[in-house]
């Protein structure tokens, strides 16, 4: 596994999120039956494609020990944050990842993007986080910082929604 910024590798995989870390929890209903094409998304990066972030990553498909870098912006002003996946799932009730900070993402923590079905058969997708700023700007943003994360978290599950509308 890569050299990450933080500990409690894997925190995020049954949400028991550790304390004295910024917390991200953001449950959003998916329409009935869209399970598989959103458990999809998630894992082959197509949700953050079509969210407008772009994603280098080593392999199509999230999988522990891929290294990915997220750029959001535009040029010059494109924010770069290596990230490397800690854990995978992919199976009949669960589908998604958690990834963790490497060296040079501007925050440390660690962050989960998870669809699952439960007993009735509904389909959610969750994302979870814990974090904490780990450059200038970062700790300059302060409020700001907190509410683009839970704006993101938003807007992925906005974006999975529609994705899955569309399949």
């Amino acid at each position: 596994m890569p050299e990450l910024t933080y500990p409690d590798v894997g925190a995020t995989r049954e949400g028991q999120l550790p304390t004295r870390w910024r917390h991200v929890r953001h449950r959003v209903r998916l329409p009935v039956g869209s399970f598989a094409a959103a458990g999809q998304a998630v894992l082959s990066w197509r949700l953050h494609g079509a969210a407008g972030i772009r994603i280098d990553a080593d392999t199509s498909r999230a999988a522990p020990g891929v290294r990915v870098v997220s750029r959001l912006g535009v040029g010059p002003l494109r924010l770069a944050a290596p990230c490397a996946v800690v854990w995978a799932a992919d199976d009949d009730r669960q589908a998604g990842f958690g990834y963790g900070t490497l060296p040079g993402h501007p925050a440390r923590g660690e962050e989960a993007f998870v669809v699952t079905r439960d007993d009735s058969g509904a389909v959610w997708f969750e994302v979870r986080a814990f974090s904490r700023p780990d450059r200038w700007y970062m700790r300059a943003a302060g409020p700001v910082g907190r509410t683009f994360q839970h704006g993101y978290a938003w807007w992925l599950g906005r974006t999975l929604r529609r994705l899955c509308t569309r399949s």
